[in-house]
C-alpha cells in the first residue's frame, strides 16, 4: 500500500511542474520540441497533472516560460 502523502503543486511549483511533465512524457519531448511547445497545449497539460491545484486563471506567460525551461533542465538531467 503506497502511503506516500504527495502535497498539492501550484504554479509557483516550476520544478514541482517540470518534474511531474517529464514522469509523463519521458524522453518522448527534447529540449528542442519542449520549447516548440504552444502554450495552449502546455497549459491543458499541467491543468490535468495530478495534484495540480493552480486554476486556469491564475496561469500566465511568466509561468509558463519558467516551467518550460525546467522541464529542459530535467530532461536534461536525465540524459
Amino acid at each position: 500500500m503506497n502511503t506516500s502523502y504527495e502535497p498539492p503543486i501550484n504554479w509557483a511549483d516550476h520544478e514541482d511542474i517540470a518534474m511531474a511533465l517529464y514522469e509523463k512524457f519521458g524522453d518522448e519531448f527534447g529540449e528542442s520540441k519542449i520549447y516548440r511547445i504552444r502554450f495552449t497545449d502546455l497549459l491543458e497539460w499541467i491543468l490535468t497533472l495530478p495534484n495540480f491545484e493552480g486554476t486556469r486563471e491564475q496561469a500566465n506567460e511568466g509561468h509558463l516560460e519558467q516551467i518550460q525551461a525546467a522541464w529542459v533542465y530535467e530532461w536534461r538531467d536525465n540524459q
